[in-house]
């Protein structure tokens, strides 16, 4: 009834393998490279990439465009904060909070925004996200515009202690294995498969009995925790919880990753992480007119390939 998604299984699985393995030695070619820097960048790349393979849920396969999704990133970083503030280092508890209080707001907000479409579902995300955003400056108590160091990275028992990069490092990129493992589960089921039947048509999908409110806030609630997960990771990565990271700004680089990667792939938003940030790294360091040279290069992306880099990848390996 529906086409197949473009997923991680190319005809030829080398690239998504070759992929990974670079990413489990990060930590050996970073110390064989004599610097730590290159390490901590891969671990905001991945950090990244589970919340870009979240959003991907909402908009590659729901085809919803939340302008409003760096709300749970912050939401999971000033949760870390927070608590560190107030004493409690237990990363299980400081998760457990933050899962909550994301599910929490996320529902509600969907309910509201699912009733809109469009350009009505755009900014009424893009309100929430700045509700949010004022909401995070006006805490005085907790650093305000400044932001809310923390005191201590969590402790994450059994896992070593995050304060060593590494440790760090693999931690997300487990969390990153898991998140995108979900996403190609729900790819090619039922739920991906109604997804995509709303994005495609939804008169013949509501014609055909489904429901689809019941299955996009499960998409948007869902998607919020995958976000709120890496907002968690991104404190403990910079010891550090930020109103930035609740900006409508932050809200378009993740779309950015997504579109640049492939929408409805499962390797795309790794891919579209990596090559945002590896190229905003690289111009930064030639001029300080760097974004004058990324925007065009984004535009030129979107132009040659609908799917972004990964979905170029896969039609040249024979995927449709």
């Amino acid at each position: 009834m529906f086409p197949e998604p473009l997923s991680w299984r190319a005809p030829r699985p080398w690239l998504a393998g070759a992929l990974w393995c670079l990413l489990l030695a990060m930590p050996l070619l970073a110390q064989w490279a004599g610097s730590s820097f290159w390490l901590t960048l891969a671990t905001r790349i991945v950090v990244f990439a589970i919340a870009a393979s979240g959003l991907n849920l909402l908009l590659g396969y729901g085809g919803l465009v939340s302008l409003g999704h760096a709300l749970y990133v912050g939401i999971g970083a000033y949760a870390a904060g927070i608590a560190a503030f107030h004493g409690l280092a237990d990363g299980w508890a400081q998760l457990a909070i933050a899962l909550a209080l994301a599910a929490v707001v996320a529902v509600p907000l969907g309910l509201v925004s699912l009733r809109t479409r469009g350009m009505g579902f755009i900014m009424i995300t893009l309100a929430f996200g700045q509700m949010f955003y004022f909401l995070a400056v006006s805490l005085k108590a907790y650093g305000g515009d400044d932001g809310l160091p923390l005191e201590q990275r969590s402790q994450l028992a059994p896992w070593p202690a995050l304060e060593g990069k590494a440790a760090l490092y693999y931690l997300a990129l487990a969390v990153l294995a898991l998140v995108m493992l979900a996403a190609w589960r729900a790819a090619h089921a039922r739920f991906g498969m109604v997804l995509r039947g709303f994005r495609a048509n939804e008169r013949r999908m509501l014609a055909a009995g489904f429901a689809r409110l019941r299955y996009q806030l499960a998409a948007y609630v869902a998607s919020a925790l995958a976000c709120t997960v890496a907002g968690w990771l991104l404190a403990n990565l910079t010891a550090f919880a930020s109103p930035s990271y609740l900006s409508w700004q932050a809200s378009g680089e993740l779309i950015l990753m997504v579109v640049l990667g492939g929408m409805g792939t499962v390797m795309g938003p790794l891919v579209g992480a990596a090559a945002l940030l590896l190229l905003e790294e690289w111009l930064s360091s030639l001029t300080q007119h760097w974004m004058a040279i990324l925007g065009p290069a984004i535009v030129l992306v979107a132009l040659l390939s609908r799917r972004g880099l990964w979905g170029a990848v896969l039609r040249r390996e024979g995927k449709p």
